[in-house]
């Protein structure tokens, strides 16, 4: 792999992508730190060593949120706003045309999907300001006002840097953005275990455990994401003047997970509501009882959270992949799966296929979504980098290791996947 990135960076369109993206990086890092003004860091720092939600947000957003910095709110609201938009696709017909037009049509989406990021992120703003103007010098609406406006700039500037990253960069802005918030906690983690182990509150034996159990899940992630099941389709010959077409077999590629983290991402935004909404009245007893039920430890918390994940996963997949389409494309140019009728029999067919792979990759990700919580209570260790983290870290490295491996192919170098 040494020896392919070596290959890469002597190639010169593909070493300006990667030094572009780097000085991107950089300046994401330098805004994590710039805090946002009159705020009391000391309270946002307790709230996220309290172990609650707000420690994984403060993963995502690379320590953005425990310094409540410009960037604290990360891309989340953008996320949302993708995800929004692409079950309006689906409902709405003016949308649904759009995305058939090509270039121009997701081109126009994009800019619905900038313009819907504002709106969500002043919403999330305002709500994060109400929710935690404890740690406010002046809690008055105006400073309110103020707060959320500069965090809504922050969301903002993060959407350009991440299009501009994914136009002259490598690999996907956004999902890259995410990426190293993630990765920029590694050098923390680490350090927090060495000190737990350092004053006696952990062994080495657990955090070697802990360390060959996160290399099995990040192999048995690497397998799921780039599984899938190949329904086999033979094409009919057909004669065109003096040209024969067809013939040959291929294949139906059907991921096992084909939803990537959106079902967890869909599932974690639902379940934060009650919460956010609770603390907004920290005096009122049924404020406390949600408090307690939704807290993530809580085996209430972890049933409901992988229910939603595996009913997002059935949901997501059934939008995105519609197998009478397939069928009916088949159809069209002479495509047959063998054994099967044209037709409805064929689309039945593949959505029972589509049903099994679904449901197994519905489980995985729900398991791999609660693992933090129980590596937190076997092990006690305030473990934040799990589940979702882990998905999109290893996620956005397979997309962007394909990316440069186009570019060293096309080039006649050795690829980094073998």
């Amino acid at each position: 792999m040494l020896q392919a990135l070596g290959s890469a960076l002597k190639i010169g369109e593909l070493r300006q992508k990667i030094v572009f993206t780097m000085l991107m990086f950089l300046v994401f890092r330098i805004g994590a730190h710039i805090p946002v003004p009159g705020i009391n860091l000391s309270v946002i720092e307790n709230l996220v060593n309290e172990g609650q939600l707000l420690g994984f947000f403060d993963v995502i957003s690379g320590g953005a949120f425990k310094k409540f910095s410009i960037f604290a709110m990360s891309i989340t609201p953008y996320i949302n706003a993708s995800i929004i938009m692409q079950l309006l696709t689906v409902v709405v017909p003016y949308l649904e045309v759009l995305a058939k037009e090509g270039v121009e049509g997701r081109k126009k989406i994009a800019e619905y999907t900038r313009y819907l990021t504002v709106i969500l992120g002043f919403i999330q703003a305002i709500g994060i300001s109400f929710g935690l103007r404890k740690a406010l010098i002046d809690p008055s609406m105006p400073s309110i006002l103020v707060i959320a406006l500069t965090l809504t700039a922050g969301t903002a500037f993060l959407m350009w840097l991440g299009e501009m990253i994914t136009e002259k960069g490598i690999g996907n802005g956004i999902s890259l953005i995410i990426f190293a918030g993630i990765v920029s906690s590694l050098p923390g983690g680490i350090a927090s275990m060495y000190s737990y182990v350092k004053a006696g509150t952990t062994n080495i034996f657990v955090v070697l455990i802990f360390l060959v159990l996160a290399l099995f899940v990040i192999a048995a992630i690497v397998a799921i994401q780039e599984g899938q099941r190949r329904i086999p389709v033979q094409y009919a010959k057909r004669v065109v003047g003096r040209k024969v077409y067809g013939g040959q077999s291929t294949h139906i590629p059907i991921k096992v997970n084909s939803a990537g983290v959106i079902p967890v991402i869909f599932a974690m935004s639902i379940l934060m509501f009650p919460g956010t909404i609770a603390s907004w009245f920290p005096d009122s007893s049924v404020a406390v009882w949600v408090k307690n039920a939704f807290n993530f430890q809580s085996l209430f918390y972890n049933f409901v959270y992988a229910v939603f994940i595996i009913f997002f996963t059935y949901f997501y997949s059934a939008i995105t992949f519609n197998p009478m389409d397939v069928a009916d494309n088949l159809r069209k140019y002479g495509g047959f799966i063998p054994g099967r009728r044209p037709g409805k029999p064929t689309s039945d067919y593949i959505q029972k296929v589509m049903s099994r792979i679904t449901l197994f990759g519905a489980l995985f990700l729900a398991a791999i979504a609660v693992l933090p919580t129980i590596l937190m209570t076997v092990t006690k260790l305030p473990i934040y980098f799990g589940g979702t983290a882990l998905l999109i870290v290893v996620g956005v490295t397979l997309d962007t290791m394909k990316q440069m491996e186009s570019y060293l192919l096309m080039r006649n170098y050795e690829g980094f996947m073998k």
